[in-house]
């Protein structure tokens, strides 16, 4: 009889869905331009505060019109991946990266979250990857500008550090059940 009779822990990654955006470039112009005028705006919050910088930049969409249609396409995405009709209702907040920033591992299981998601705005080469779940058994996702990647909300997931030269800009986004 050879070693151990335990069993080994397996590892198993939930659905990860990429779509692309049609028209991403248009309206990701349209989302900079407004997201430089409202980032310092008194309405503007932000929260998770880590490794010098909040990660997450919350415009009230009444002050950013410019993203309706994206809410409008991610969400309708969300219901086919979720297969429900339902009413789904979708929170997002915006991550800018400057080059030396990164996303430390961390999930979206604080509420009742079904589906997350993340939308790329504004990318450089070497900006950082996502990583969905733990290393060394995890899917390493390279941003393609007007990309979406869903994934469970409990899913671990990081963001390596920005080595480009330049600002990375994203919309992060969590799905739950509308309330009635």
């Amino acid at each position: 009889m050879c070693g151990d009779n335990s069993l080994m822990k397996i590892h198993t990654l939930p659905k990860i869905h990429l779509a692309l955006l049609p028209d991403a470039i248009d309206l990701n112009k349209k989302l900079l331009c407004s997201f430089g005028d409202l980032y310092n705006h008194p309405s503007t919050k932000r929260s998770h505060f880590f490794n010098g910088r909040f990660e997450n930049i919350y415009i009230q969409q009444t002050y950013i019109p410019e993203i309706s249609p994206l809410l409008v396409a991610v969400t309708q995405a969300a219901q086919e991946i979720l297969q429900i009709t339902e009413s789904l209702q979708c929170g997002f907040w915006f991550n800018l990266m400057r080059p030396g920033d990164q996303t430390s591992l961390h999930d979206h299981e604080e509420n009742e979250e079904l589906l997350s998601a993340v939308y790329y705005v504004s990318i450089a080469e070497q900006c950082g990857d996502l990583i969905l779940g733990v290393p060394p058994l995890a899917v390493r996702i390279q941003p393609v500008v007007g990309m979406v990647a869903f994934f469970p909300p409990s899913l671990p997931h990081a963001v390596e550090v920005n080595t480009s030269g330049q600002n990375r800009l994203s919309i992060a986004f969590n799905f739950g059940m509308a309330s009635n």
